[in-house]
């Protein structure tokens, strides 16, 4: 009887031999007992993160301190020049105060608001600075292209406030308080009134602007903006109710060129979307 039963006994050789004879089934067998690893992909190590904050962190922050900087050096200039600024910003009208310390707050509001306006162009440099590496390309080219003209729309809306918004609405309520009592302008209530009725409105002459940027992206399309037309109107005189005095002329004198503003947009989007659909066009 055999001891080794059924088994085949195989020599060192013989395997090697068996092997040559079928090189198909020893990769096979290679293939199945060392499978193939993938190469592990790059991983951006905790260091670099870390660094690459720390690199953002400290870019804001020099931002921040330059645009510091520059504010309180106009905010001092307005301050000692006040005198030359206070006409401008009183217009004759004969104020009141009724406390020391009233005087304190109707200077720093004026020499604060004027030293915020006249630092503007510098704050929106230091702010593109910033955010000009984090842009794509297409939204840093509209950012460097539309910059003076936002800032020039802003300047506009200021000037439209302060020469007709705010007197208008100001002889309007003033007339109306004269029919029934002896009135007398605070100081302090005066300079609050005019920034109400000034700066808002010179931020939301900025609409084209946003408008046009957004629909450089993608977000917004002049079809769009015809749909949701008297939803808009509607957040408008809402928003012209709330930056306003309580008073329909003053409300209707800010809804009125924001709904004109609202039309220009949807007028250069579409203008742009044409342009752009006749340049791909001519690409084809």
């Amino acid at each position: 009887m055999d001891p080794y039963g059924d088994k085949k006994l195989t020599s060192p050789l013989h395997k090697k031999a068996e092997q040559l004879e079928n090189p198909a089934e020893e990769t096979s067998e290679k293939v199945t007992e060392s499978p193939v690893q993938k190469p592990e992909e790059p991983t951006e190590e905790p260091e670099m993160r870390v660094e690459n904050l720390v690199d953002h962190l400290g870019e804001l922050r020099k931002q921040l301190i330059k645009s510091v900087i520059v504010f309180l050096f106009f905010l001092l200039v307005v301050f000692s020049t006040l005198n030359f600024w206070f006409p401008y910003i009183v217009k004759g009208n004969n104020l009141v105060i009724l406390g020391p310390l009233e005087v304190i707050k109707f200077y720093t509001s004026i020499s604060a608001t004027l030293a915020l306006g006249l630092s503007l162009p510098f704050l929106i440099h230091f702010i593109w600075q910033f955010v000009k590496p984090g842009l794509e390309e297409k939204e840093a080219r509209f950012l460097g292209l539309y910059s003076p003209v936002m800032f020039l729309l802003f300047v506009l809306g200021l000037a439209f406030s302060y020469f007709i918004v705010n007197p208008l609405s100001f002889q309007f309520l003033i007339g109306l308080g004269m029919a029934n009592f002896d009135v007398m302008i605070s100081a302090n209530e005066y300079i609050h009134f005019l920034i109400m009725t000034t700066v808002p409105l010179g931020l939301l002459f900025e609409m084209p602007i946003i408008a046009l940027f957004l629909s450089s992206i993608g977000i917004l399309t002049s079809v769009s903006m015809k749909k949701v037309r008297k939803w808009s109107y509607l957040v408008l005189a809402i928003v012209s109710a709330l930056i306003t005095p309580p008073d329909f002329l003053s409300q209707l004198l800010v809804l009125i060129p924001m709904a004109g503003l609202y039309e220009a947009s949807i007028f250069i989007i579409k203008k742009t979307e044409d342009k752009k659909a006749i340049r791909e066009e001519t690409v084809q």
